[in-house]
């Protein structure tokens, strides 16, 4: 176990500093391996470890963390029992489950995310995919950075308290104000302007969604305050592997409504319908014989990513042309960026949540600093925003 890693330690700047990991899994080969990947990249350092639930909430009293990777099935005390205690010693940190894909485990990790986790990876089935797995390592690696970025954020009260009399508080009161296309403060972390683009009138045909860090959190938000209000359908790409996309269609389901299910190749866009992208299929839309299908493929990655927005997104500008409304919720990366693109360029609406409210403000930040979006909302009042725009736009 690493020595304590002091806030006023290396460096003046904290950004300067490496990110501080604890690896909390039973597996002494799993914790190593983990370390070795991890530790690769210099912005990474592993002040500690521990083999159980227990044992990782006495750690985290006495170290400086910032991200914790929490494996689920422990002995003494399992990941999502100590997850509320791990939160309660520090309600900032940021926690990833980790776990193998199975059906048990997936419902555990949306239970963990439901009672606080940032986000969940799926651990390889063997101790040699860990070690050999580009994809795993790269993954994990981007997500503990972000998140690490994402904690000192949030710690950072100042910071915080900022937008309550700027960008966040007029979103939240007046979501108006950022629809006339004029410039707002972009807010804490940003001191760049937002340029807001005027939403050009016309009729919604069809709401894409794209999400991917904290995404399944505001998607149950969103569809729960939608409350099936809206009939045109809608198309869902999240970032999640198989198993993990077939519970998140149901709890969709729960949520609006409305009838969720992970698409199937070849099946006609309903009006009524929720599409969610099934794990490690691209979705998109296609018009044949006069009538728009969903065609999935097993193309390469976008942006690292399968499922990935940007295909979804593209297809659907090419489709439905200006009667596109795309959302883009919480993610890291930028996926989205090039679809959202796409679609501005067909005259169709995009929209992004707000940076106060998303776990991290890498996808919807990469579209409303290019410029992209008629509005940028805190998560609370996309859903009205949806409601007012889904039939007639107004002018």
């Amino acid at each position: 176990m690493s020595s304590r890693v002091s806030r006023q330690g290396a460096s003046q700047n904290p950004s300067e500093e490496s990110y501080r990991v604890m690896l909390v899994d039973d597996s002494a080969v799993i914790r190593g391996l983990l370390t070795r990947t991890l530790e690769a990249d210099p912005k990474i350092e592993i002040v500690a470890s521990a083999s159980n639930g227990e044992q990782a909430i006495s750690v985290m009293k006495r170290h400086d963390i910032e991200v914790v990777v929490l494996d689920i099935e422990m002995p003494v005390m399992d990941g999502l029992t100590a997850l509320p205690k791990l939160l309660a010693v520090d309600r900032h940190v940021k926690v990833i489950m980790a776990s193998t894909l199975t059906q048990k485990n997936a419902k555990v990790s949306f239970q963990a995310l439901a009672a606080g986790a940032a986000d969940y990876i799926p651990k390889p089935s063997a101790t040699r995919d860990i070690h050999s797995g580009d994809g795993f390592k790269r993954e994990l690696t981007e997500k503990v950075k972000a998140l690490g970025a994402a904690y000192r954020s949030r710690r950072d009260e100042g910071r915080a308290a900022a937008p309550a009399s700027g960008y966040a508080a007029r979103s939240a009161s007046s979501p108006k104000a950022l629809m006339r296309g004029k410039t707002a403060d972009a807010g804490a972390s940003d001191a760049q302007a937002i340029n807001l683009r005027k939403a050009s009138p016309g009729k919604v045909d069809i709401i894409a969604i794209g999400s991917s860090t904290g995404g399944p959190e505001a998607l149950l938000a969103l569809m729960t305050e939608l409350n099936g209000n809206v009939d045109v359908p809608v198309m869902i790409t999240q970032h999640m592997p198989p198993t993990f996309t077939t519970i998140l269609a149901a709890h969709i389901g729960r949520a609006s409504g409305k009838k969720c299910a992970e698409a199937v190749d070849g099946e006609p866009v309903l009006r009524g319908r929720i599409f969610l992208a099934p794990g490690d299929y691209h979705m998109t839309v296609a018009l044949e014989n006069g009538e728009k299908v969903i065609r999935l493929n097993q193309d390469p990655p976008v942006n690292y990513c399968r499922p990935a927005v940007d295909m979804m997104l593209t297809s659907l500008a090419q489709t439905y042309g200006r009667n596109v409304l795309a959302v883009i919720l919480t993610g890291m990366g930028h996926d989205g960026l090039d679809g959202g693109r796409a679609v501005t360029e067909a005259d169709g609406i995009v929209i992004a949540q707000d940076e106060a409210t998303s776990v991290i403000w890498g996808m919807p930040g990469a579209v409303a600093q290019a410029g992209l979006c008629s509005a940028v909302l805190p998560i609370k009042n996309i859903a009205p925003y949806l409601r007012q725009n889904a039939g007639r736009r107004v002018k």
